[in-house]
């Protein structure tokens, strides 16, 4: 019998947690559900939500700052979200300050589409494609 799942969450921790805050909610309109003090060791440990996309974004834990993985070793190496016209959100997110895009390239084709692949102030990479 196989096992029936719905995705939940993808957790994040960062060490510039204001900032990143800052970049979820502004470029892609998370509104915080829950901002929790204190959490378990943690400075924050927060609930993000945008539809049915939740982040749980926390701080690291304690004194222990988050570990260096080096990128295509392990892990998630991005996380995806699906946006009506690729251009106008490259536009936008110029626009309001955030151009850190990966490798400095703010367009990619792939196999014929176009994606874009924005860096976020706790290192992870955000690729928005159209489909």
């Amino acid at each position: 019998m196989q096992m029936r799942m719905s995705f939940h969450h993808v957790c994040i921790e960062t060490n510039t947690y204001t900032e990143s805050i800052c970049f979820y909610q502004k470029l892609f309109a998370f509104d915080i559900i829950e901002e929790s003090k204190g959490f378990h060791g943690r400075e924050y440990n927060t609930w993000l939500k945008n539809g049915d996309i939740i982040i749980e974004l926390q701080t690291p834990k304690g004194d222990h700052s988050k570990i260096n993985y080096q990128l295509g070793t392990i892990g998630i190496m991005h996380i995806c979200f699906v946006v009506n016209n690729l251009d106008e959100e490259i536009k936008r997110i110029k626009e309001l300050g955030f151009n850190i895009f990966k490798d400095g390239k703010e367009k990619y084709e792939i196999c014929g589409k176009y994606i874009t692949k924005i860096v976020a102030p706790e290192g992870t990479v955000i690729e928005l494609r159209e489909y």
